[in-house]
């Protein structure tokens, strides 16, 4: 190619880059003329969960009424300010703000999980998968496992659930959480003073006492051969405890 081939494709590229910066400005400028005529949300429910409606999510964009979005012009309005606000609500995991090519405000939320609830006399809370604490409520019960403890354990907080210890049992419930028949059959988990675990079940007359949290998968398969081999021949009712703490052995009385 020659230099002035050269010279002509470097032009030539200039002028189209110059063009497409021309175009692109002016697209802008014509959005942020437009005004917000609608703000569309969107809450994401994959788990069922109803802690935060439409109605919430407008007042977070709105600040309780200070300033409504509809009829203002797109240049006034900070999209990331909006999506901070948000955000900040307990129940929001994630929270996306944008505008649209008609130049109005799509919120498109994701919803946190809780996976259980903490119930003490100083403390109802519950606890997601990451082991935040998210507060009870008006709108919605979540139907999670509920966790009593002994009152020799501090406040199960969030600094808990996110040390080496605390991480063991977040383990454990979010592996409930995740087991459809478990979820189901198991109504209740208390930790005592030394730190071990134990259920009530949803039938049955009898305690599950698990131990620590650990091996919790051997644990369960003990459990399930407990209750697919043991209960159906033996009756439901006859056993008070069944122990699946010590390695290869089921303990039933």
């Amino acid at each position: 190619m020659g230099l002035n081939s050269k010279l002509k494709s470097l032009i030539f590229a200039g002028c189209s880059l110059v063009t497409i910066g021309a175009l692109a400005g002016f697209a802008s400028s014509r959005q942020d003329e437009k005004k917000c005529e609608k703000v569309s949300i969107n809450i994401d429910n994959e788990y069922n969960n109803y802690f935060i409606g439409d109605k919430e999510v407008t007042a977070l964009l709105i600040q309780n009424g200070e300033r409504n979005l509809e009829g203002v012009p797109n240049q006034e309005i900070d999209l990331r300010s909006l999506e901070a606000r948000v955000e900040a609500h307990k129940f929001v995991k994630e929270a996306e703000v944008f505008r649209g090519l008609d130049g109005n405000i799509h919120v498109n939320v994701k919803q946190n999980r809780p996976i259980a609830r903490i119930i003490r006399s100083n403390q109802d809370v519950y606890i997601d998968k990451e082991g935040n604490t998210l507060p009870l409520s008006d709108r919605y019960t979540a139907r999670v496992i509920p966790i009593t403890h002994s009152a020799l354990i501090e406040p199960l907080n969030e600094g808990f659930f996110k040390d080496t210890t605390g991480l063991a049992y977040l383990s454990l419930l979010d592996y409930i959480e995740n087991d459809a028949f478990w979820k189901a059959q198991l109504a209740q988990m208390h930790i005592d003073g030394k730190g071990k675990v134990s259920f009530l079940p949803q039938v049955g007359e009898h305690t599950i006492e698990f131990g620590r949290p650990e091996n919790m998968e051997d644990k369960f398969k003990k459990l399930m051969i407990f209750y697919k081999e043991v209960l159906p021949y033996m009756g439901w009712d006859k056993y008070k405890r069944v122990n699946v703490e010590y390695e290869d052995q089921i303990i039933c009385e």
